[in-house]
């Protein structure tokens, strides 16, 4: 008997982000992609990468990666039914 995949916070969130879905109005579609990382935020995120590629991050740096990460995902999935619901919007016309 096969198992399924283990559920994990990322099928969580794509069932509650729906991204395939698009059910948003242009204005609040257009207000979610407005949401992202500031400037340096992002340049702390690639520093840490850039420390986990060379094998040089530390634990405490590791988990806050594992952190920054996860909220990425949730705003790729915010910000790609945003986009879906902005091309329907546009279909509609």
């Amino acid at each position: 008997m096969l198992r399924e995949r283990p559920l994990t916070e990322d099928m969580i969130l794509e069932k509650v982000v729906a991204p395939a879905d698009p059910d948003l109005s242009a204005e609040a579609a257009r207000g979610l992609l407005g949401f992202k990382f500031d400037r340096a935020t992002t340049q702390t995120i690639r520093k840490l990468l850039q420390k986990n590629n060379r094998g040089t991050i530390s634990a405490e740096e590791r988990l806050a990666l594992e952190k920054f990460m996860r909220v990425g995902q949730f705003l790729d999935l915010v910000h790609a039914k945003a986009r879906n619901s902005l091309r329907k919007t546009k279909r509609d016309r």
